[in-house]
């Protein structure tokens, strides 16, 4: 063999050999993400939960690699929704492998007995499992919304009679109003809330404090939102922006995404779920599995720059 053909030989077994560490060190981590309390049912889920809008669009091979990674990586906690284009089609074979030893939270839109049941149904089948952990009515933002649910024929009979048949195990909801929030909270014994923990609405729209103090009474799951989030698109930006997979426009990557998902991790919350888009979710991660607290002058920076933005839901648009 010729010395240079020996040399890019070398090279290439070099490659492949480092390819291969990387791979066995990616299935047993040094650090794996930490797990915390979801209040009072007492499970424990990673501080980062794998959003289904990470696998949506993506062909079964790369979704299949996606979830893997994740589970290998330390996350347990799984949240997809119908809403989420074929998200739940890509994640039911792609978690089959992992399915019972991960924590699976599920989404409605339905607001009566009926559709709300179909729907269920419909999950199950594409996720390709018999329960789901977390059952939650999806983005309660009327307040008639929270009327329908909770009243006769409302899509609270479905959640509770799926609970006696044990197709689902914990009742929840998400929640873009705060005034909503608060209002589900006192009307009825949830288990959990998910709802946005981010530094730009906590300063700028004094939006998600109030949840979070009524949620801890309450002795809730908390589970976050928009960590990673930072503003509106502009008017331009609307229809054409570089995040496909992000209907706002997320905080600066990497150095200000990493910040404010420290910042989010730093409340009193289970788990934060952050922006579908792969680099942000991988980004995550790495922020997990790393996790510290922000130091003083890091939160001063991160909230200096929040002055005057705008933030992405404001108080009082429940009417």
């Amino acid at each position: 063999m010729k010395r240079r053909e020996f040399l890019k030989q070398a090279a290439l077994t070099a490659a492949t050999v480092a390819s291969t560490s990387q791979l066995h060190a990616a299935k047993t981590p040094s650090n794996p993400i930490a797990r915390r309390t979801l209040g009072k049912t007492g499970e424990k889920l990673s501080i980062i939960g794998f959003g289904g809008i990470v696998v949506m669009n993506e062909d079964t091979g790369a979704a299949g690699n996606i979830v893997a990674e994740a589970v290998d990586r330390g996350i347990n906690y799984f949240d997809v929704a119908p809403s989420y284009g074929n998200a739940q089609e890509r994640l039911g074979p792609a978690l089959a492998p992992y399915r019972k030893n991960c924590f699976l939270a599920c989404k409605t839109e339905g607001r009566m007995k009926d559709d709300s049941r179909k729907q269920l149904e419909e999950s199950l089948r594409l996720l390709k499992t018999d329960h789901v952990d977390l059952y939650q009515f999806h983005a309660l933002t009327k307040m008639a919304e929270l009327d329908k649910v909770l009243g006769p024929g409302g899509a609270m009979e479905t959640m509770e009679a799926a609970k006696k048949e044990g197709k689902i195990r914990f009742i929840g909801f998400s929640v873009h109003s705060a005034e909503t929030a608060l209002a589900a909270m006192d009307r009825y014994n949830f288990d959990t809330v998910l709802f946005p923990v981010n530094w730009v609405l906590f300063t700028q729209a004094g939006f998600g404090p109030q949840i979070l103090k009524r949620a801890q009474e309450k002795n809730m799951g908390i589970l976050a939102l928009k960590g990673m989030a930072k503003t509106v698109w502009s008017a331009g930006q609307k229809q054409s922006h570089p995040e496909p997979k992000c209907w706002y426009q997320p905080a600066a990557f990497p150095d200000e995404a990493s910040l404010g998902l420290r910042w989010t991790l730093g409340h009193p919350i289970t788990a934060a779920i952050p922006p579908g888009d792969e680099r942000y979710f991988r980004l995550a991660m790495d922020v997990a599995q790393n996790y510290k607290p922000l130091e003083s002058h890091e939160e001063q920076a991160l909230l200096t720059g929040a002055h005057g933005v705008e933030p992405i839901f404001h108080l009082g648009n429940d009417v």
